[in-house]
């Protein structure tokens, strides 16, 4: 299994993923927006072979070859159901995991990448500067929608380590590197996953 990353991006998620898992891979650093004739590009031929939009991050495991973040954990989780990344559940407490994974892709992240693609993402005369105070408002009614879904428990559902919690733990850190106003016990939240032998071990990876 071969999982192609960047950093802190969307890929970290994955690695952390692996690490929680102790499932075998290789990890290969892929250099975003930088020219196609480096041979570690995004740009290059050889890795638009394998993810036609020239991002990260890709999981190659023998023929499967998987470009979205979250359809990645899952596969992971599914190859290593006795890490519990996807709780061993009821239907119920499932559906909760699933309520919580869709609200951080399409609530709590979509304004930090918004923030991202008009800082440094998007071509300069596509950027919108005047944008950021929207995302940040839009991050606050976030946050405080989450408020409600969330159980008072040391982990999101279940009792149990999952990849919501990595998902939230990171979608916090990107939130705090942007500088958003990330309320403190998310921070302590952040704080306390990215405090995790595997993620750690990710993160050394990476630096």
């Amino acid at each position: 299994m071969k999982l192609y990353g960047m950093q802190q991006s969307r890929s970290f998620r994955c690695l952390w993923a692996l690490e929680e898992t102790g499932l075998e891979y290789e990890y290969v650093p892929v250099k975003l927006r930088t020219e196609e004739t480096d041979p570690d590009s995004a740009q290059h031929p050889n890795y638009l072979a394998v993810n036609v939009q020239g991002k990260v991050p890709t999981l190659i495991d023998g023929d499967l070859n998987l470009t979205e973040s979250v359809a990645i954990l899952h596969y992971i989780a599914r190859k290593a159901p006795d890490s519990r990344l996807i709780p061993d559940a009821d239907i119920q407490t499932l559906a909760k995991h699933d309520e919580l994974v869709s609200f951080v892709l399409a609530e709590l992240e979509q304004p930090l990448w918004s923030k991202g693609k008009h800082m440094f993402a998007l071509p300069e005369a596509q950027r919108i500067p005047q944008m950021f105070e929207t995302a940040k408002f839009e991050f606050a009614k976030a946050v405080r929608t989450l408020d409600h879904l969330l159980p008072d428990n040391e982990f999101a559902v279940a009792n149990h380590f999952s990849m919501v919690d990595i998902l939230l733990a990171q979608t916090f850190n990107w939130a705090i590197r942007f500088e958003f106003d990330v309320p403190q016990q998310y921070q302590d939240l952040r704080n306390r996953h990215y405090d995790r032998p595997a993620a750690k071990r990710a993160m050394e990876l990476i630096s």
